[in-house]
Protein backbone atom coordinates (compact mmCIF):
# COMPACT_ATOMS: atom_id res chain seq x y z
CA UNK A 1 0.00 0.00 0.00
CA UNK A 2 1.26 3.53 -0.54
CA UNK A 3 1.39 6.37 1.22
CA UNK A 4 1.88 9.96 0.12
CA UNK A 5 4.92 12.02 1.48
CA UNK A 6 6.88 15.26 0.95
CA UNK A 7 10.46 14.62 -0.70
CA UNK A 8 13.12 17.16 -1.43
CA UNK A 9 16.03 16.26 -4.27
CA UNK A 10 19.55 15.99 -3.01
CA UNK A 11 21.75 15.50 -5.62
CA UNK A 12 21.76 14.30 -9.25
CA UNK A 13 23.59 11.27 -10.26
CA UNK A 14 25.60 10.39 -13.81
CA UNK A 15 23.04 7.11 -14.10
CA UNK A 16 19.98 9.76 -14.42
CA UNK A 17 19.31 8.79 -10.57
CA UNK A 18 18.83 11.46 -8.13
CA UNK A 19 18.98 11.17 -4.54
CA UNK A 20 16.60 12.15 -2.33
CA UNK A 21 15.13 12.75 1.71
CA UNK A 22 12.38 13.60 3.56
CA UNK A 23 11.27 17.31 3.47
CA UNK A 24 13.06 18.84 6.97
CA UNK A 25 15.62 15.60 7.04
CA UNK A 26 19.05 15.54 7.63
CA UNK A 27 20.28 12.83 4.83
CA UNK A 28 19.18 11.57 2.42
CA UNK A 29 16.59 8.78 2.56
CA UNK A 30 17.11 6.80 -0.49
CA UNK A 31 17.26 7.17 -4.76
CA UNK A 32 14.54 7.39 -7.08
CA UNK A 33 14.95 7.18 -10.95
CA UNK A 34 14.98 10.73 -12.92
CA UNK A 35 12.17 9.92 -15.43
CA UNK A 36 9.68 9.78 -12.92
CA UNK A 37 10.71 13.86 -11.63
CA UNK A 38 8.56 16.44 -13.79
CA UNK A 39 10.38 19.30 -15.80
CA UNK A 40 12.48 21.53 -14.38
CA UNK A 41 13.02 19.87 -11.18
CA UNK A 42 16.41 20.81 -9.57
CA UNK A 43 18.41 20.26 -6.39
CA UNK A 44 16.59 21.70 -3.30
CA UNK A 45 13.01 21.00 -5.01
CA UNK A 46 9.96 20.02 -2.79
CA UNK A 47 8.14 17.38 -4.49
CA UNK A 48 4.97 15.36 -3.58
CA UNK A 49 5.76 11.51 -3.91
CA UNK A 50 3.77 7.73 -3.86
CA UNK A 51 6.41 5.54 -1.68
CA UNK A 52 5.68 2.22 -1.31
CA UNK A 53 6.94 1.09 2.33
CA UNK A 54 8.76 -2.28 2.27
CA UNK A 55 11.17 -4.46 4.11
CA UNK A 56 14.42 -3.46 3.01
CA UNK A 57 13.24 0.58 2.33
CA UNK A 58 10.83 2.91 0.52
CA UNK A 59 10.49 2.69 -3.46
CA UNK A 60 9.28 5.69 -5.42
CA UNK A 61 6.34 5.30 -7.73
CA UNK A 62 4.83 8.25 -8.77
CA UNK A 63 6.60 12.24 -7.93
CA UNK A 64 4.32 15.51 -8.62
CA UNK A 65 4.97 18.96 -7.86
CA UNK A 66 3.07 20.93 -5.16
CA UNK A 67 0.33 23.49 -5.93
CA UNK A 68 1.37 27.12 -5.24
CA UNK A 69 -0.34 29.41 -3.64
CA UNK A 70 -2.35 31.56 -5.27
CA UNK A 71 -1.89 35.24 -5.16
CA UNK A 72 -4.78 37.16 -3.56
CA UNK A 73 -6.67 39.16 -5.87
CA UNK A 74 -9.28 41.83 -5.20
CA UNK A 75 -7.17 44.24 -3.21
CA UNK A 76 -7.53 48.07 -3.09
CA UNK A 77 -4.84 49.83 -4.21
CA UNK A 78 -4.11 53.03 -2.04
CA UNK A 79 -3.77 55.67 -4.26
CA UNK A 80 -1.64 58.60 -2.96
CA UNK A 81 -2.85 62.06 -2.35
CA UNK A 82 -1.06 65.47 -2.36
CA UNK A 83 -3.65 67.28 -0.22
CA UNK A 84 -2.27 67.89 3.53
CA UNK A 85 -3.80 65.69 5.91
CA UNK A 86 -6.17 67.14 8.02
CA UNK A 87 -7.71 65.75 11.60
CA UNK A 88 -11.14 65.59 12.37
CA UNK A 89 -11.71 66.42 15.71
CA UNK A 90 -15.44 67.14 18.01
CA UNK A 91 -16.40 69.67 20.40
CA UNK A 92 -19.41 69.22 22.47
CA UNK A 93 -21.60 71.83 23.79
CA UNK A 94 -21.48 72.93 27.40
CA UNK A 95 -25.56 72.43 29.30
CA UNK A 96 -26.25 74.08 32.32
CA UNK A 97 -27.84 71.67 35.04
CA UNK A 98 -30.72 73.61 35.59
CA UNK A 99 -31.43 73.50 31.83
CA UNK A 100 -33.62 69.91 31.48
CA UNK A 101 -34.35 70.85 27.89
CA UNK A 102 -38.29 71.08 26.47
CA UNK A 103 -39.97 67.89 28.44
CA UNK A 104 -42.82 68.43 26.20
CA UNK A 105 -46.59 67.41 27.42
CA UNK A 106 -44.88 64.53 29.77
CA UNK A 107 -46.40 65.17 33.63
CA UNK A 108 -43.72 65.41 36.06
CA UNK A 109 -42.86 62.49 38.11
CA UNK A 110 -43.74 63.51 41.67
CA UNK A 111 -47.36 61.83 42.54
CA UNK A 112 -48.14 63.95 45.36
CA UNK A 113 -47.28 67.66 46.23
CA UNK A 114 -43.75 69.45 45.68
CA UNK A 115 -40.69 67.77 47.09
CA UNK A 116 -42.51 64.39 47.38
CA UNK A 117 -40.17 62.22 45.73
CA UNK A 118 -41.98 58.74 46.80
CA UNK A 119 -41.86 56.15 44.07
CA UNK A 120 -44.74 55.25 41.78
CA UNK A 121 -46.71 52.50 42.80
CA UNK A 122 -48.64 50.15 40.69
CA UNK A 123 -52.01 51.34 42.13
CA UNK A 124 -51.08 54.76 41.53
CA UNK A 125 -50.06 54.23 37.83
CA UNK A 126 -52.31 55.73 35.24
CA UNK A 127 -53.48 53.05 32.39
CA UNK A 128 -51.48 53.24 29.16
CA UNK A 129 -53.02 55.71 26.12
CA UNK A 130 -52.45 52.29 23.76
CA UNK A 131 -55.57 50.69 25.65
CA UNK A 132 -52.78 47.94 26.54
CA UNK A 133 -52.71 46.12 29.87
CA UNK A 134 -50.92 47.13 32.58
CA UNK A 135 -48.23 44.62 35.14
CA UNK A 136 -51.28 44.29 37.77
CA UNK A 137 -53.80 43.81 34.72
CA UNK A 138 -52.61 40.98 33.43
CA UNK A 139 -53.99 37.52 33.98
CA UNK A 140 -52.65 35.13 36.49
CA UNK A 141 -50.75 37.55 39.19
CA UNK A 142 -48.01 40.04 38.86
CA UNK A 143 -45.78 38.40 36.41
CA UNK A 144 -45.83 37.95 33.00
CA UNK A 145 -46.70 34.44 31.65
CA UNK A 146 -49.39 33.99 34.20
CA UNK A 147 -47.01 33.14 36.82
CA UNK A 148 -49.01 32.82 40.50
CA UNK A 149 -46.00 33.29 42.91
CA UNK A 150 -46.64 36.20 45.03
CA UNK A 151 -44.49 39.58 44.27
CA UNK A 152 -41.91 40.78 47.04
CA UNK A 153 -43.86 43.26 48.10
CA UNK A 154 -47.09 41.19 48.57
CA UNK A 155 -44.86 38.88 50.97
CA UNK A 156 -45.65 38.30 54.29
CA UNK A 157 -43.12 40.40 56.41
CA UNK A 158 -41.98 38.60 59.66
CA UNK A 159 -40.95 40.56 62.58
CA UNK A 160 -38.84 38.86 65.38
CA UNK A 161 -39.99 39.69 68.67
CA UNK A 162 -37.61 42.28 70.89
CA UNK A 163 -34.91 40.83 73.20
CA UNK A 164 -35.30 40.44 76.84
CA UNK A 165 -32.19 42.10 78.55
CA UNK A 166 -30.24 39.66 80.29
CA UNK A 167 -29.60 39.15 83.96
CA UNK A 168 -25.83 39.29 84.69
CA UNK A 169 -24.64 35.97 85.38
CA UNK A 170 -23.89 34.70 89.03
CA UNK A 171 -20.06 34.65 90.21
CA UNK A 172 -18.90 30.85 91.28
CA UNK A 173 -17.56 30.45 94.77
CA UNK A 174 -13.49 30.91 94.89
CA UNK A 175 -13.05 29.84 98.93
CA UNK A 176 -9.61 30.78 100.07
CA UNK A 177 -7.23 28.57 101.92
CA UNK A 178 -6.64 30.97 104.98
CA UNK A 179 -8.22 28.28 107.67
CA UNK A 180 -6.46 25.24 105.92
CA UNK A 181 -2.68 26.76 106.23
CA UNK A 182 -3.48 28.25 109.40
CA UNK A 183 -4.31 24.26 110.33
CA UNK A 184 -1.45 23.24 108.34
CA UNK A 185 1.10 25.26 110.42
CA UNK A 186 -0.03 24.14 113.74
CA UNK A 187 0.64 20.51 112.44
CA UNK A 188 4.07 18.80 113.45
CA UNK A 189 6.42 18.67 110.64
CA UNK A 190 6.09 14.69 110.03
CA UNK A 191 2.44 14.94 109.80
CA UNK A 192 1.97 17.50 107.23
CA UNK A 193 2.17 15.03 104.21
CA UNK A 194 -0.54 13.21 105.76
CA UNK A 195 -3.04 15.91 106.16
CA UNK A 196 -1.77 17.38 102.62
CA UNK A 197 -2.84 14.11 101.03
CA UNK A 198 -5.76 13.72 103.03
CA UNK A 199 -7.25 17.29 101.66
CA UNK A 200 -6.66 15.98 98.28
CA UNK A 201 -8.90 13.15 98.18
CA UNK A 202 -9.44 11.46 101.78
CA UNK A 203 -8.36 8.62 103.37
CA UNK A 204 -8.46 6.91 99.52
CA UNK A 205 -5.81 8.92 98.41
CA UNK A 206 -3.52 8.32 101.44
CA UNK A 207 -3.99 5.06 101.18
CA UNK A 208 -2.81 4.95 97.85
CA UNK A 209 0.25 7.15 98.55
CA UNK A 210 1.70 4.54 101.51
CA UNK A 211 1.04 1.69 98.73
CA UNK A 212 3.28 3.71 96.67
CA UNK A 213 5.83 4.84 98.66
CA UNK A 214 6.36 1.36 100.24
CA UNK A 215 6.50 -0.55 96.37
CA UNK A 216 9.39 2.17 96.05
CA UNK A 217 11.34 1.12 99.87
CA UNK A 218 10.67 -2.45 98.90
CA UNK A 219 13.05 -1.94 95.46
CA UNK A 220 15.11 -0.26 97.09
CA UNK A 221 15.68 -3.01 100.01
CA UNK A 222 14.29 -0.72 102.65
CA UNK A 223 12.07 -1.45 105.86
CA UNK A 224 8.16 -0.32 104.67
CA UNK A 225 6.36 2.29 106.51
CA UNK A 226 3.10 0.69 108.45
CA UNK A 227 0.19 1.77 106.53
CA UNK A 228 -2.25 1.28 109.40
CA UNK A 229 -0.01 3.72 111.47
CA UNK A 230 -0.38 6.17 108.87
CA UNK A 231 -4.11 5.57 107.90
CA UNK A 232 -4.58 6.14 111.82
CA UNK A 233 -2.89 9.72 111.98
CA UNK A 234 -5.29 10.76 109.12
CA UNK A 235 -8.18 9.44 110.25
CA UNK A 236 -7.46 11.63 113.46
CA UNK A 237 -6.50 14.81 111.07
CA UNK A 238 -9.32 14.73 109.17
CA UNK A 239 -12.14 16.40 111.34
CA UNK A 240 -10.08 19.20 111.05
CA UNK A 241 -9.18 19.85 108.34
CA UNK A 242 -12.59 19.34 106.99
CA UNK A 243 -13.57 22.33 109.04
CA UNK A 244 -11.31 24.46 107.84
CA UNK A 245 -11.91 23.75 104.48
CA UNK A 246 -15.59 24.63 104.89
CA UNK A 247 -14.86 27.72 107.22
CA UNK A 248 -12.99 29.18 103.64
CA UNK A 249 -15.71 28.20 101.65
CA UNK A 250 -18.11 29.81 104.19
CA UNK A 251 -16.23 32.66 104.04
CA UNK A 252 -15.95 33.42 100.36
CA UNK A 253 -19.79 32.80 100.02
CA UNK A 254 -20.49 35.49 103.21
CA UNK A 255 -18.26 38.22 100.91
CA UNK A 256 -20.24 37.31 97.39
CA UNK A 257 -23.81 36.42 98.98
CA UNK A 258 -25.73 38.66 96.74
CA UNK A 259 -23.46 37.59 93.79
CA UNK A 260 -23.16 34.09 94.39
CA UNK A 261 -24.53 31.40 92.74
CA UNK A 262 -27.44 29.76 94.28
CA UNK A 263 -25.80 26.12 93.25
CA UNK A 264 -22.87 27.45 94.81
CA UNK A 265 -24.35 28.69 97.98
CA UNK A 266 -26.95 25.33 98.51
CA UNK A 267 -23.84 23.15 98.48
CA UNK A 268 -22.33 24.94 101.22
CA UNK A 269 -24.97 24.84 103.87
CA UNK A 270 -25.45 21.27 102.19
CA UNK A 271 -21.73 20.68 103.34
CA UNK A 272 -22.50 22.02 106.81
CA UNK A 273 -24.66 19.18 107.68
CA UNK A 274 -21.80 17.26 107.92
CA UNK A 275 -20.84 15.89 111.15
CA UNK A 276 -17.36 16.29 111.17
CA UNK A 277 -18.47 20.25 110.12
CA UNK A 278 -21.50 20.43 112.39
CA UNK A 279 -19.80 19.13 115.99
CA UNK A 280 -17.30 22.37 115.68
CA UNK A 281 -18.59 25.39 118.10
CA UNK A 282 -17.24 27.70 115.63
CA UNK A 283 -19.11 26.91 112.74
CA UNK A 284 -22.25 25.97 113.75
CA UNK A 285 -22.90 30.32 114.00
CA UNK A 286 -21.72 30.56 110.23
CA UNK A 287 -23.92 27.78 109.28
CA UNK A 288 -27.09 29.02 110.64
CA UNK A 289 -26.29 32.34 108.73
CA UNK A 290 -25.83 30.64 105.53
CA UNK A 291 -29.19 28.76 105.94
CA UNK A 292 -30.95 32.02 106.67
CA UNK A 293 -29.43 33.75 103.52
CA UNK A 294 -30.12 30.50 101.80
CA UNK A 295 -33.94 30.26 102.57
CA UNK A 296 -33.88 34.28 101.56
CA UNK A 297 -31.88 34.12 98.18
CA UNK A 298 -33.84 30.96 97.23
CA UNK A 299 -37.23 33.04 97.68
CA UNK A 300 -35.78 36.25 95.53
CA UNK A 301 -34.44 34.02 92.79
CA UNK A 302 -38.02 31.78 92.50
CA UNK A 303 -39.79 35.57 91.76
CA UNK A 304 -37.00 36.74 89.13
CA UNK A 305 -37.66 33.08 87.51
CA UNK A 306 -41.21 33.78 87.46
CA UNK A 307 -40.79 37.05 86.29
CA UNK A 308 -38.76 36.25 83.51
CA UNK A 309 -40.89 33.34 82.07
CA UNK A 310 -43.50 35.97 82.20
CA UNK A 311 -41.67 38.93 80.41
CA UNK A 312 -40.73 35.90 77.76
CA UNK A 313 -44.86 35.06 77.23
CA UNK A 314 -45.17 38.31 76.91
CA UNK A 315 -42.95 39.63 74.14
CA UNK A 316 -44.18 36.52 71.72
CA UNK A 317 -40.48 34.44 72.89
CA UNK A 318 -42.77 31.46 73.52
CA UNK A 319 -39.78 28.68 73.13
CA UNK A 320 -37.00 30.54 75.74
CA UNK A 321 -40.19 30.82 77.88
CA UNK A 322 -40.48 27.01 77.84
CA UNK A 323 -36.84 26.20 78.11
CA UNK A 324 -36.53 28.96 81.44
CA UNK A 325 -39.55 27.21 82.72
CA UNK A 326 -37.90 23.92 82.61
CA UNK A 327 -34.59 24.90 84.64
CA UNK A 328 -36.03 25.77 87.80
CA UNK A 329 -33.78 27.72 91.13
CA UNK A 330 -34.98 25.29 93.05
CA UNK A 331 -35.89 21.24 92.67
CA UNK A 332 -39.77 20.27 93.71
CA UNK A 333 -41.13 23.71 93.58
CA UNK A 334 -44.64 23.96 92.26
CA UNK A 335 -45.53 26.15 89.14
CA UNK A 336 -48.18 28.26 89.44
CA UNK A 337 -51.41 27.75 87.70
CA UNK A 338 -52.06 30.50 86.06
CA UNK A 339 -48.37 31.41 84.57
CA UNK A 340 -48.71 27.85 83.58
CA UNK A 341 -52.13 28.20 81.84
CA UNK A 342 -50.50 31.51 80.18
CA UNK A 343 -47.74 29.47 78.82
CA UNK A 344 -49.33 26.62 77.38
CA UNK A 345 -52.05 28.77 75.68
CA UNK A 346 -49.40 30.35 74.49
CA UNK A 347 -47.40 27.17 73.29
CA UNK A 348 -49.86 25.61 71.36
CA UNK A 349 -51.08 28.80 69.79
CA UNK A 350 -47.83 28.42 68.25
CA UNK A 351 -48.29 24.80 66.89
CA UNK A 352 -51.07 26.21 63.97
CA UNK A 353 -51.54 24.54 60.63
CA UNK A 354 -49.87 26.88 58.80
CA UNK A 355 -46.77 26.87 61.30
CA UNK A 356 -43.16 25.70 59.68
CA UNK A 357 -42.24 22.42 60.41
CA UNK A 358 -38.75 24.28 61.85
CA UNK A 359 -41.18 26.39 64.14
CA UNK A 360 -42.98 22.85 65.21
CA UNK A 361 -39.25 21.25 66.10
CA UNK A 362 -38.27 23.70 67.93
CA UNK A 363 -41.49 24.32 69.88
CA UNK A 364 -41.68 20.83 70.65
CA UNK A 365 -38.28 20.11 71.66
CA UNK A 366 -38.51 22.98 74.40
CA UNK A 367 -42.29 21.99 75.55
CA UNK A 368 -41.33 18.24 75.72
CA UNK A 369 -39.61 19.19 78.95
CA UNK A 370 -41.73 22.10 80.61
CA UNK A 371 -43.86 21.59 83.25
CA UNK A 372 -46.76 22.22 81.20
CA UNK A 373 -45.99 19.57 78.42
CA UNK A 374 -49.13 17.90 79.05
CA UNK A 375 -51.27 20.78 78.84
CA UNK A 376 -50.11 21.45 75.02
CA UNK A 377 -53.32 20.65 72.53
CA UNK A 378 -52.67 21.14 69.23
CA UNK A 379 -56.32 21.05 67.34
CA UNK A 380 -54.02 19.40 63.88
CA UNK A 381 -51.05 18.67 62.62
CA UNK A 382 -49.18 20.61 60.08
CA UNK A 383 -50.11 21.03 56.19
CA UNK A 384 -46.22 20.67 56.09
CA UNK A 385 -45.20 17.36 57.42
CA UNK A 386 -41.04 16.96 57.33
CA UNK A 387 -38.57 13.70 58.08
CA UNK A 388 -36.97 15.79 60.62
CA UNK A 389 -40.53 16.59 62.46
CA UNK A 390 -41.76 13.34 62.58
CA UNK A 391 -38.73 12.53 63.87
CA UNK A 392 -38.84 14.69 66.37
CA UNK A 393 -42.39 13.65 67.53
CA UNK A 394 -40.85 9.85 67.42
CA UNK A 395 -38.39 10.85 70.22
CA UNK A 396 -40.08 13.15 72.47
CA UNK A 397 -43.27 10.71 71.85
CA UNK A 398 -43.49 9.49 75.44
CA UNK A 399 -42.97 12.81 77.21
CA UNK A 400 -45.95 14.31 74.16
CA UNK A 401 -48.18 11.33 73.71
CA UNK A 402 -50.67 13.30 72.96
CA UNK A 403 -48.44 15.17 69.84
CA UNK A 404 -47.85 11.37 68.85
CA UNK A 405 -51.33 10.35 68.76
CA UNK A 406 -51.83 13.17 66.48
CA UNK A 407 -49.07 12.67 63.96
CA UNK A 408 -50.47 9.07 64.19
CA UNK A 409 -47.44 7.22 66.30
CA UNK A 410 -47.99 4.86 68.87
CA UNK A 411 -45.35 5.34 71.74
CA UNK A 412 -44.74 1.89 73.60
CA UNK A 413 -45.12 1.54 77.26
CA UNK A 414 -41.77 0.79 77.69
CA UNK A 415 -40.12 3.37 75.26
CA UNK A 416 -37.43 5.26 77.52
CA UNK A 417 -37.79 9.20 78.69
CA UNK A 418 -35.11 11.16 76.17
CA UNK A 419 -32.94 13.90 77.24
CA UNK A 420 -32.82 17.17 76.27
CA UNK A 421 -30.38 17.81 72.83
CA UNK A 422 -27.64 19.55 73.91
CA UNK A 423 -26.33 22.87 72.35
CA UNK A 424 -24.52 22.42 68.82
CA UNK A 425 -21.36 24.98 68.24
CA UNK A 426 -20.37 26.47 65.14
CA UNK A 427 -18.36 24.74 62.96
CA UNK A 428 -15.43 26.66 62.75
CA UNK A 429 -13.41 27.62 59.02
CA UNK A 430 -10.80 25.63 58.47
CA UNK A 431 -7.56 27.67 58.50
CA UNK A 432 -5.07 26.96 55.49
CA UNK A 433 -2.42 23.94 56.47
CA UNK A 434 0.97 26.09 57.08
CA UNK A 435 4.02 24.61 56.24
CA UNK A 436 5.84 22.23 58.58
CA UNK A 437 7.94 24.14 60.76
CA UNK A 438 12.09 22.85 60.95
CA UNK A 439 12.32 20.70 63.81
CA UNK A 440 13.87 21.98 66.78
CA UNK A 441 16.40 20.73 69.53
CA UNK A 442 14.45 19.18 72.40
CA UNK A 443 14.81 21.01 75.34
CA UNK A 444 16.07 19.37 78.48
CA UNK A 445 13.28 18.33 80.37
CA UNK A 446 12.69 20.17 83.52
CA UNK A 447 13.07 17.79 86.81
CA UNK A 448 9.60 16.98 87.93
CA UNK A 449 9.53 17.96 92.03
CA UNK A 450 9.04 14.45 94.43
CA UNK A 451 5.87 14.63 96.36
CA UNK A 452 7.08 14.99 99.99
CA UNK A 453 7.85 11.66 101.29
CA UNK A 454 5.40 10.10 104.51
CA UNK A 455 6.79 9.90 107.75
CA UNK A 456 9.65 7.27 108.45
CA UNK A 457 8.17 4.45 110.78
CA UNK A 458 10.71 6.33 113.61
CA UNK A 459 9.18 9.32 113.31
CA UNK A 460 5.71 8.42 112.88
CA UNK A 461 3.45 9.50 115.60
CA UNK A 462 0.63 6.96 116.20
CA UNK A 463 -2.58 8.45 117.12
CA UNK A 464 -5.84 6.73 118.58
CA UNK A 465 -7.96 5.77 115.59
CA UNK A 466 -11.27 7.55 115.73
CA UNK A 467 -14.51 6.59 113.85
CA UNK A 468 -15.01 7.44 110.52
CA UNK A 469 -17.05 10.08 109.80
CA UNK A 470 -20.20 9.78 106.95
CA UNK A 471 -19.17 11.67 103.64
CA UNK A 472 -20.50 15.27 102.48
CA UNK A 473 -23.93 15.08 101.35
CA UNK A 474 -23.40 15.65 97.42
CA UNK A 475 -26.36 18.21 96.13
CA UNK A 476 -28.77 15.47 93.56
CA UNK A 477 -30.07 16.80 90.06
CA UNK A 478 -32.88 18.82 89.88
CA UNK A 479 -36.27 17.71 88.58
CA UNK A 480 -39.55 19.86 88.06
CA UNK A 481 -42.42 18.75 89.10
CA UNK A 482 -44.84 17.80 85.95
CA UNK A 483 -48.46 18.80 87.52
CA UNK A 484 -48.57 22.55 87.78
CA UNK A 485 -51.36 22.72 89.59
CA UNK A 486 -50.29 24.54 92.90
CA UNK A 487 -48.75 27.53 93.93
CA UNK A 488 -45.60 27.75 95.53
CA UNK A 489 -45.31 27.60 99.12
CA UNK A 490 -42.18 29.36 101.04
CA UNK A 491 -39.61 26.70 102.45
CA UNK A 492 -39.54 26.62 105.57
CA UNK A 493 -37.11 23.22 106.44
CA UNK A 494 -33.50 23.88 104.93
CA UNK A 495 -32.56 20.16 105.56
CA UNK A 496 -33.76 18.85 102.47
CA UNK A 497 -32.56 21.49 100.19
CA UNK A 498 -30.59 20.02 96.58
CA UNK A 499 -29.13 22.18 93.91
CA UNK A 500 -30.73 21.46 89.88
Amino acid sequence: MSRRIEIELTSARPDGTWTWRAAGARAPKGVLDGSLLPDGSKIGSVLKADAEIELDGMTILAVSTNKEKAEKSGLLDLIPSNKPFEAVTQQLAQRDRSDRGDRGDRPPRRDGPAGDRRPRRDGDRPPRRDGAATRTDRPGGDRPGGSTRPDRRTRPNFTAPPELPQRPKPKRLKPGRVHRNAVLADLPEEQRPVAERALQGGLPAVRQAVNEQNTRLRAEGKPEVPAAGLLSMAEGLLPRLRVAEWLDRADAAKADIDELDLRDLRSVVAAGEDPMVARDESTRAVATELKAALITKQESELALWFEDIDAAIGVGRVIRALKLSSQPPKAGVRFPVELAGKLATATTANLTTDALPDRWVAVLEAAAFSPVRTHVQPTAKPTQVSDELLATVKRVGPLLPQIAALFEITVSQGASTPKPLRPTRPVAPKKPAKAPAPPRAPKPAAATPAPDPLPAPEEMLIVEPTAEAAPVAEDPPAAVDETPVVDESPVDDVSSLSAP
